[in-house]
């Protein structure tokens, strides 16, 4: 049947059942604050102040459409932090928007499983070539098909200009107009549900973006100099007036999940979030969306996921009936890393850490989840790094070879298909799907798309040079970007034929050289999706990986019924002599002798094969 749905807020602009509207915001820097309707700033409706910094008015003459800003005492005006659209930028006005005009028809999906979950991130803006919600609404058969169970959008908070990678967002509840209306990614998310498809979203809390944020215009307090980040000054989680900078974080999340009916929330870099009170806003949050969200609707699966340079094992912590009370899994950077530096040979930067003894570290994260548990790092000058993590499940770990960091980040923008031999991918590529960690594409990677992803904004003046001129002396370390004549050549963030460049080659994908990664990539998903998920919720955590003969890996995994999966590597580029032969059932080899040459000990170059052992007892 269909629903419509609203997340109730403390702020913002709220249509009331009486046809109202109630608007709220919190300004203490400030004795008073107009409401500007519609852009008639020399007549702003006064607000009535309320305690600790609050201001409210309640009128009938701003319904649904109606654009509207807040007038400060020094005539600037600001749009709503809690702004639902911004149908003119950042800088323009807010939009009153009714939550429940969009009518949602799969009401009875309450999510998947974690274990099921196979994620595939992407831009929207670069997804498909007019990058929009209703664009990529064309493509979910596609992911359907492919095999994948959940979709993972990079930010979408409004931020400045037309195109970025949506870390720079500045108003956290408006979904960028450059997609489309806040309808428009509804029925996506609607239509992915009807498909089977859980939908997660990039969360940004630990900064705001370069331009139009006006928060310290009025909330001066909102951010903090006992703290600093890379982006300067901290939130305020932990000092004077934290708590509705912490609700206002907390809101967010359950905004995306109520009104939105997101599946699971993506948080970015959170160990730049600093908070020294208790309990730490990661906390306090992660524990309100489980009470309210999760056990507010009896069978609802929501999963939320860290990246955590930190390696922080204590936020992946279970309960004693194995399911996450916090945090559902982080992103395995070790995993990604140290898999790039062996297959590509890679270690300028942080491959640093990873190059040596590669295989050693691979066979660490396999078993265990985080390479660095405690271990000081080269590249962080000796900096200790990580928790223990061999008590976690593999689940705790989301596993990948590419993402949007690790291909756009690198100067050239290029994808691991264009950076290796196709034999090393298709190793690389089994090995991460058929792992009981839970695995994450990167939009174009199933079919080796030859287009790059690059770095891309839409700067303008002296912060658009001040872009261009930061990444290309990120990159003067780098022996290839030495000459600054070859530095530039790095693509210019802000010219738009970087962002089309980045746009996905869809006519390629049934093209020669392309549809035979496709299904590669199907057959692979396909194997894992009918004989190892099953069986991976609840599994024990006893995993064990080793090497032998330099390069081979052999990992096993208890599985919940008392079965065993084993995975066989031989990750370089000789034959490997003495390798065990792992007892059980065929599932996967890379070629037809795989299997074959393991009975005798023997493991060829860059080959791998997966095999299942059936509990004791079982006929």
């Amino acid at each position: 049947m269909p629903a419509r749905y609203a997340h109730s807020m403390p702020f913002g602009a709220e249509i009331r059942q009486d046809g109202t509207t109630r608007f709220r915001l919190w300004a203490p820097s400030h004795p008073e604050i107009g409401l500007v309707l519609d852009g008639k700033t020399d007549s702003p409706l006064p607000m009535t102040a309320a305690a600790e910094g609050w201001f409210e008015l309640t009128t009938d003459r701003a319904p649904a459409g109606t654009k509207y800003q807040y007038r400060l005492p020094d005539e600037l005006c600001v749009p709503d932090p809690a702004s639902r659209f911004q149908p003119e930028d950042v800088n323009g006005p807010s939009l009153v928007v009714d939550p429940k005009s969009y009518e949602w028809r799969n009401t009875e999906w309450r999510g998947r499983p974690w274990e099921e979950t196979i994620l595939y991130e992407l831009h929207v803006g670069c997804f498909t070539d007019d990058g929009t919600y209703d664009g990529l609404r064309r493509k979910l058969d596609h992911l359907a098909k492919l095999g994948v169970t959940a979709i993972e959008f990079l930010p979408l908070a409004d931020f400045a200009g037309r195109r970025g990678w949506g870390y720079d967002g500045v108003l956290p509840y408006a979904p960028d107009d450059a997609y489309g209306s806040p309808d428009a990614l509804k029925r996506v998310i609607d239509e992915a549900h009807g498909r089977g498809l859980m939908v997660f979203l990039d969360v940004v809390y630990n900064h705001f973006g370069p331009e139009g944020n006006y928060l310290s215009a009025y909330a001066k307090s909102f951010f903090t100099e006992r703290h600093h980040t890379p982006w300067g000054a901290a939130i305020n989680f932990d000092g004077k007036d934290a708590r509705p900078v912490r609700d206002y974080f907390i809101d967010n999340a359950l905004y995306w999940l109520d009104e939105y009916r997101f599946d699971g929330l993506r948080f970015d870099a959170v160990h730049a979030i600093i908070d020294d009170s208790e309990p730490h806003i990661l906390t306090e949050l992660a524990e309100t969306v489980r009470a309210r969200v999760e056990a507010g609707t009896p069978g609802r699966h929501i999963h939320l996921v860290l990246e955590n340079e930190a390696n922080q094992a204590n936020r992946l912590e279970r309960d004693s009936t194995d399911l996450p009370p916090r945090f559902t899994a982080q992103w395995n950077d070790d995993f990604h890393n140290t898999a790039h530096a062996l297959v590509t040979g890679e270690r300028a930067g942080y491959y640093e850490d990873f190059a040596d003894e590669s295989h050693v570290k691979l066979a660490r994260s396999l078993a265990d989840g985080f390479v660095y548990q405690g271990e000081p790092s080269p590249h962080q000058k000796g900096k200790v790094r990580g928790e223990a993590s061999d008590h976690l499940p593999p689940q705790a770990f989301v596993s990948f070879l590419q993402n949007h960091d690790q291909v756009g980040n690198r100067a050239m923008g290029e994808r691991l298909s264009a950076l290796i031999p196709p034999e090393r991918l298709r190793a690389i590529t089994a090995v991460f799907l058929l792992t009981p960690q839970i695995p994450m594409l990167f939009m174009g990677e199933e079919w080796a798309s030859a287009r790059p992803f690059n770095f891309f904004t839409d700067f303008h003046g002296e912060l658009a040079d001040a872009v261009r001129e930061g990444r290309r002396k990120e990159f003067a370390g780098f022996a290839e970007f030495s000459d600054p004549e070859a530095r530039e050549k790095i693509p210019d963030p802000n010219d738009e034929k970087t962002f089309i460049g980045s746009r996905l080659d869809w006519d390629a994908v049934e093209k020669p050289g392309h549809a035979e990664w496709l299904e590669w990539y199907r057959m692979l998903i396909d194997i894992r999706t009918r004989h190892l998920v099953p069986r991976l919720a609840g599994m024990g955590v006893k995993s064990v990986a080793k090497v032998q003969g330099g390069t081979a890996l052999v990992a096993y995994w208890p599985l919940r019924d008392g079965g065993r999966l084993t995975l066989v590597a031989n990750l370089g580029d000789a034959a490997v002599d003495g390798v065990e032969s792992p007892t059980g059932d065929l599932l996967f080899e890379t070629d037809g002798s795989v299997g074959a040459d393991l009975k005798a000990g023997r493991l060829g170059p860059w080959a791998v094969a997966c095999h299942i052992t059936e509990p004791s007892g079982t006929v």
